[in-house]
């Protein structure tokens, strides 16, 4: 009889042994990418990876045609926490098809951002400059740096994909009948730093720019109404073109910003999977914690390290009050 009970607690606790073996973490390699808002969202995944769910994770080098490749071909790294996903649009449908790879969720739950922007002292000043007929009204409230005779639209950097789609665009809106010349800010640095001169000045400003950006995130911008929705059609088939000879007005459409995961990831680490299907950014939130790293020169490490200490109450929506214990402990440790 005894024997009996001790080959049924052998069994049974091989089988938990086994349960858990299948549900315990593992090695994690998260891609560390070469900007700062994926770099900070690497680094917050391997702190809470590795202090809430006891993950072995490691940070390696990535980029977003490289690491997609890799996580197709190689199965590495485990994690892509912010891939822009309209780059490699074909490469990702292709992995997911083939159960190689996993869309855990949305980076940035706003998408990537793109438009026409202006200052929100100047539409406080005047509530028709959210839209593009009121900066066409107010067009002299826009000087140009060089020639006072006309207006400044501050365009994309030559050589960046955005300079084709601002272009065209300002052609669609007839900016130029309106007395506005697009001027060449020359480098991404240049077109930050005429927003925070205009900003500084409480001067007129009227641009293209991107979010989610620590300017964005220090200068409050109002993005500017075109009136005329989204067409992706119009977008994809013509803004965006080198070639588009008649170009219409159309708003840019959010680009997709999602956690790649591996299959095997998914599969062997469900705990974690969940983690990352919930962990997410608005935009806003994002310009804040880019602007704070910028100010205080801060690398992902130190931001991400920043950002659990002071945004408990983002971060532990993501995660178990279980896991939340865990997570305090540790900080209170560093």
């Amino acid at each position: 009889m005894k024997s009996k009970i001790l080959l049924s607690l052998t069994i049974a606790m091989g089988a938990s042994s086994a349960f858990a073996a299948h549900h315990e973490c593992g090695k994690v390699t998260i891609a560390d990418m070469n900007w700062n808002s994926a770099s900070l969202i690497a680094n917050i995944d391997q702190f809470i990876l590795e202090h809430g769910y006891g993950c072995d994770a490691e940070l390696v080098p990535g980029d977003t045609m490289a690491t997609g490749t890799s996580m197709i071909e190689k199965g590495q790294p485990d994690i892509a926490p912010e891939l822009w996903s309209n780059a490699l649009k074909d490469l990702l449908e292709k992995g997911v098809k083939e159960g190689k790879l996993a869309i855990a969720g949305k980076s940035l739950s706003d998408g990537g951002e793109e438009g026409f922007w202006v200052p929100d002292y100047m539409v406080k000043e005047h509530p028709e400059m959210a839209t593009i007929e009121g900066v066409i009204k107010y067009a002299k409230e826009f000087p140009h740096p060089e020639d006072d005779t006309k207006s400044s639209f501050y365009g994309c950097p030559a050589g960046w994909n955005c300079q084709i789609s601002a272009e065209n665009l300002f052609r669609a809106l007839n900016l130029s009948d309106a007395g506005f010349e697009l001027i060449d800010p020359g480098s991404g640095a240049g077109l930050a730093g005429s927003i925070a001169k205009a900003y500084e000045r409480k001067e007129g400003w009227f641009g293209y720019y991107w979010a989610p950006t620590a300017v964005l995130g220090k200068y409050k911008m109002v993005k500017v109404d075109f009136g005329s929705g989204i067409n992706k059609e119009e977008f994809t088939g013509c803004t965006t073109q080198e070639d588009c000879l008649s170009p219409k007005p159309t708003m840019y459409p959010p680009s997709l910003v999602q956690t790649v995961i591996t299959s095997s990831l998914a599969d062997n680490s469900p705990e974690a999977y969940q983690y990352l299907s919930k962990r997410s950014f608005k935009n806003e939130t994002m310009n804040g914690l880019l602007a704070w790293m910028e100010d205080n020169q801060a690398d992902g490490k130190y931001a991400a390290e920043n950002f659990m200490f002071e945004h408990s109450d983002i971060w532990s929506k993501w995660v178990s009050a279980d896991v939340k214990a865990k997570l305090d402990k540790a900080l209170d440790n560093l």
